[in-house]
């Protein structure tokens, strides 16, 4: 279909998005601890590292990462 993006754009934005939601959940990325340019870069370095080690946690103990959910639309659609 014209104008839809590469199947692999799209699955890389799921990527993202997971990502994005688990920073905001864990560390709370959208609030800047600290005052400051310096202080507030080092807190999301921080904040990055620790959502790595978290994800590296769950890796080295086996846990499967989280399946896309389907919309109620998309269950329908698969029960008909």
């Amino acid at each position: 279909m014209p104008g839809c993006p590469p199947a692999d754009l799209v699955l890389g934005r799921a990527g993202i998005e997971g990502t994005i939601s688990q920073a905001v959940r864990g560390p709370d990325i959208r609030h800047a601890r600290y005052r400051g340019l310096a202080k507030v870069g080092l807190q999301q370095l921080l904040s990055a590292a620790a959502v790595n080690l978290i994800r590296i946690d769950a890796w080295l103990d086996g846990i499967p990462l989280a399946t896309t959910r389907a919309s109620p639309l998309m269950k329908l659609a698969k029960a008909a």
